[in-house]
């Protein structure tokens, strides 16, 4: 959708009472007028600014002028209102349109976060684990003849497992080396 369609489609809504105070539609004229001064002439916004028309009247001709001058005025307007009325501008209805996902595709932010649900603990869990079971299995192969230096490394273990069970697998060690 081009800039001016939007803003056809957004009229009403910014139109409606008390969506912009004067406050916020004096900004906006003001930064069309002196930061992109090809948007508004001084003219042109003395006209937007007069307090003696009504608010809505004098917000619906600027958004009309906008229209008429083109694309990149209303693109300009659009941002105006991001920088000066945030939430209005993330209220509008076409930008809740473009929001919108299409339900075919597939959304790889939700994705992800479905694969990595359970954080860098529940991962160094699986993984200690892991390596624990390895160690187990390695250490109790009857055709390996490391079992001294499983000792020396399970010596170590309160540092990486529990003493709780390295007690264990100790008493296992010292039983396998009795058979």
């Amino acid at each position: 959708q081009s800039y001016c369609q939007r803003l056809q489609h957004d009229m009403h809504f910014l139109t409606s009472t008390s969506r912009l105070n004067e406050q916020v539609v004096d900004k906006i004229v003001l930064q069309l007028n002196r930061v992109y001064p090809q948007i508004l002439t001084n003219e042109e916004a003395e006209k937007f600014r007069n307090p003696k028309a009504s608010l809505q009247t004098r917000l619906s001709d600027l958004l009309k002028h906008l229209q008429k001058k083109g694309d990149r005025h209303c693109q300009e307007f659009y941002r105006a209102l991001q920088i000066n009325a945030e939430q209005l501008f993330n209220d509008l209805p076409s930008r809740k349109i473009l929001k919108t996902p299409d339900p075919t595709e597939i959304d790889t932010d939700k994705e992800q976060y479905m694969l990595n649900d359970r954080g860098p603990v529940f991962f160094l869990a699986c993984f200690s684990v892991a390596a624990g079971l390895a160690l187990f299995w390695y250490c109790c192969n009857s055709e390996t003849q490391v079992i001294g230096r499983a000792r020396r490394i399970l010596g170590f273990s309160p540092i990486i497992i529990g003493r709780h069970a390295r007690n264990i697998c100790m008493l296992y060690l010292e039983d396998m080396s009795r058979n």
